[in-house]
């Protein structure tokens, strides 16, 4: 299977994921595909493999400069192992952000943007969401 395949692959399997959390948070199949992990846990599965896979560090690659991260992502298999890294912990944070609002019995409406930012846009997602939260709870801190 091909780099551009797996890309695919990966694209078109967190897509309904994403969808089930803005449309159907509370449902069953929310439940069990999103938040009990079996999305993330077959993404986490691609990861681990593209990383044994891979072609291992070229030289002058690795993460203590901005050139090394630059060389570390110049195959497509380490590109793709990076993308689909993006994919399980957005994911992963836009599910936390809908459990976390349905314990805080913040109204779902109010976390569909910070969904949206968190697909698109990661951290800026999880910071618009933790603003709506201190806006509706009052709550300031991720401990509480």
């Amino acid at each position: 299977m091909t780099a551009d395949t797996l890309f695919a692959l990966a694209n078109n399997l967190v897509l309904p994921a994403w969808l089930l959390l803005v449309f159907a948070p509370g449902w069953k199949w929310t439940q069990q595909l999103v938040h009990a992990g079996w999305i993330p846990l077959l993404l986490g599965g691609a990861y681990a493999g593209l990383l044994l896979m891979g072609p291992g560090a070229p030289e002058g690659g690795g993460f203590s400069t901005l050139t090394g991260v630059m060389r570390l992502f110049g195959s497509p298999t380490a590109a793709l192992a990076g993308w689909i890294h993006y994919l399980v912990f957005d994911l992963f944070v836009g599910a936390w952000e809908v459990r976390d609002a349905r314990r805080r019995e913040i109204s779902h409406l109010w976390v569909v943007p910070c969904l949206l930012f968190t697909f698109l846009l990661g951290p800026l997602g999880l910071l618009l969401y933790l603003a709506v939260r201190t806006f509706q709870t009052g709550v300031t801190t991720l401990e509480e």
